[in-house]
């Protein structure tokens, strides 16, 4: 193996890491969610600045390959789904401690007036869409893609069903609108690391077949 063929590598291996940072970090955001657990929450919040870290380092090198090395077409289609799949997961960790900075206000306001069953469901689906769209970039695998891009649905669905249920909650009784407000967030950044997740295995499609969205790239 080649210098070149070692650095990308190291993309890959790097990158790989960085999937397993997000999914301990949605592991103990949905924990901490579920108990109120402010402490947890902290650490989430402190956490994050490790996988900014992380996700800084992996853009620069592969920014340094892109300038030094000029990959050729398949190599260059690597090393953009590597660019494109670690601001998807940079942003995933970010949602993962803005929900616990809300767990950390919500613990000021009690107990949860309302069931979040749902939202608890949308929280563990995002911890299973993750880990998915992590396994499907270890095995370059089209069928565990497909499998993450349907169940995105369902977490739309769940998403329609909490907002429709928190609307209900404040018409019914305005004294717990602020919960209800900051539940609704909850569940919008659960919906959009689905959609994270949905993105990261579009790109590694890409990166199989060289077609995204219908759009071949390269």
């Amino acid at each position: 193996m080649n210098r070149f063929d070692n650095k990308l590598e190291k993309l890959d291996i790097d990158i790989v890491s960085l999937g397993s940072q997000i999914e301990k970090a949605l592991i103990s955001t949905v924990s901490a969610l579920m108990n109120q657990d402010k402490i947890l929450s902290q650490t989430v919040i402190d956490n994050d600045k490790e996988i900014n870290a992380s996700s800084y380092n992996i853009e620069r090198e592969a920014l340094k390959i892109l300038l030094k090395e000029h990959p050729v077409a398949s190599d260059l289609r690597s090393i953009s789904t590597v660019l494109k799949v670690v601001g998807d997961m940079e942003r995933i960790g970010d949602q993962a401690r803005d929900i616990c900075g809300i767990v950390i206000h919500l613990s000021s306001l009690g107990k949860y007036k309302k069931d979040i069953t749902d939202i608890h469901q949308m929280g563990e689906l995002s911890k299973f869409m993750v880990n998915k769209s992590v396994e499907a970039l270890i095995k370059s695998d089209m069928n565990i893609c497909e499998e993450v891009i349907k169940l995105d649905e369902r977490m739309d669905k769940l998403f329609h069903k909490v907002k429709n249920d928190m609307i209900e909650l404040i018409k019914i009784d305005s004294e717990y609108a602020d919960q209800a407000i900051y539940l609704l967030m909850v569940s919008k950044y659960f919906e959009k690391i689905g959609d994270h997740a949905e993105s990261i295995v579009n790109w590694i499609k890409f990166h199989i077949t060289g077609e995204h969205k219908s759009t071949k790239l390269l």
